[in-house]
């Protein structure tokens, strides 16, 4: 199984050598990522052309943002499944990909945990992946975008992202390949990203409020709800219990 890796980046030469590293490190032999780049003016497409005979290839010109660059790399990608790695987080170990090529094997839709680290390292909260409840998105529940990775006949399936949602395009997403099909999702029970802090939908009060508010509208759009629903409720408080004791940060 081929795995495409998409990789979002604009003036990201700050981090982008972590994350085009810990794609490298992956010992799974067959993998391609296509680092999707809006056009950056700093040191981004160098760094990334440096990294040419890793399976790796640079696309950059002007986009829309992230989901448009997304949908770009969803035309290009010749892989058997995809997924997103975004430009400043990484792989937890070595062997994600191949933890990911197994569940994919016996499922279509793949998902697991995430901890998110600060700058310094330290692990600030804990996205643990809960099996799908019943009613799934309408009770609050959803994978970490991060996470996910799905077979190619999904992405055929479900279409390109909605660009017209700022912040939750990835919810909308995932929303309709996990609840208006009949694929099958697979949990792997080990943490596949570290995120960094600090996304476009975790950023502040009023990213989180714009966020809840767009995955409202998806949720009305999609599975029929009403103007209020359980999970504009219950979404927000099941991430209270994400919200671990920090670990202290690794020595260098």
């Amino acid at each position: 199984m081929k795995i495409s890796v998409l990789t979002t980046t604009f003036n990201s030469a700050r981090t982008l050598r972590r994350t085009l590293d810990s794609f490298c490190s992956q010992d799974w032999p067959d993998r391609e990522m296509l680092v999707l780049d809006g056009a950056s003016s700093d040191e981004t497409q160098e760094i990334a052309r440096a990294y040419r005979s890793e399976n790796i290839f640079l696309f950059s010109e002007r986009d829309a943002g992230m989901y448009d660059a997304l949908n770009k790399g969803f035309r290009l990608f010749t892989g058997d499944a995809a997924g997103v790695l975004n430009s400043d987080d990484a792989y937890a170990d070595t062997a994600v990909l191949s933890k990911i090529a197994e569940a994919l094997e016996e499922a279509d839709l793949t998902h697991g945990h995430l901890d998110f680290l600060d700058d310094s390292g330290r692990t600030v909260r804990k996205w643990r992946a809960e099996e799908r409840p019943h009613k799934g998105f309408r009770t609050g529940w959803m994978p970490a975008h991060p996470t996910f990775y799905v077979r190619r006949k999904v992405i055929e399936t479900i279409g390109p992202f909605d660009t017209s949602l700022q912040t939750a395009a990835d919810y909308d997403w995932m929303l309709r390949a996990i609840e208006t099909q009949d694929f099958k999702l697979k949990r792997i029970d080990s943490v596949l990203i570290n995120m960094a802090v600090g996304g476009r939908s975790t950023r502040s009060v009023a990213a989180h409020i714009h966020h809840n508010l767009e995955s409202l509208s998806a949720r009305r759009r999609w599975l029929g709800t009403g103007p209020v629903d359980l999970a504009l409720l219950m979404k927000p408080a099941r991430k209270i219990r994400q919200f671990a004791a920090r670990t202290p940060a690794k020595s260098a």
